[in-house]
């Protein structure tokens, strides 16, 4: 199967459980992994063939910004549904990172990954 990718995508939003994290905010970072076939748009180029990369982003963009989740599996879970509902993708693999999670300790960050297709929301 071919796959586009886009890698680390970042958004600040309001996601967290503790009250600073949802007052304050913080950075958010997304990677996504569209698995659809591309022998046509390789073949053709033209955008018509393909998946719209701006027009995902833009999707994901305001997943992560519209909304405010206590779980960044929510966050994942929202990105996954939206896009495989609005674009010709089928499956998907969404990373969702948190740097500076608020934990008692040091860490670059904190990290939730799923798997998705549209028959997981049927």
């Amino acid at each position: 199967m071919d796959v586009i990718r886009l890698k680390n995508m970042v958004f600040y939003g309001y996601h967290g459980v503790s009250e600073s994290e949802k007052s304050l905010g913080g950075k958010f970072e997304v990677d996504l992994d569209l698995y659809c076939p591309l022998k046509k748009s390789g073949e053709s180029d033209k955008l018509r063939d393909t998946i719209d990369y701006e027009a995902i982003y833009q999707t994901v963009r305001s997943c992560t910004t519209s909304h405010k989740y206590y779980l960044i599996e929510a966050l994942g879970e929202t990105i996954a549904q939206s896009v495989l509902e609005q674009y010709k993708v089928d499956h998907l693999r969404v990373r969702v990172r948190k740097p500076h999670a608020a934990v008692k300790g040091v860490l670059d960050s904190v990290e939730v990954e799923l798997e998705r297709s549209l028959e997981d929301y049927v």
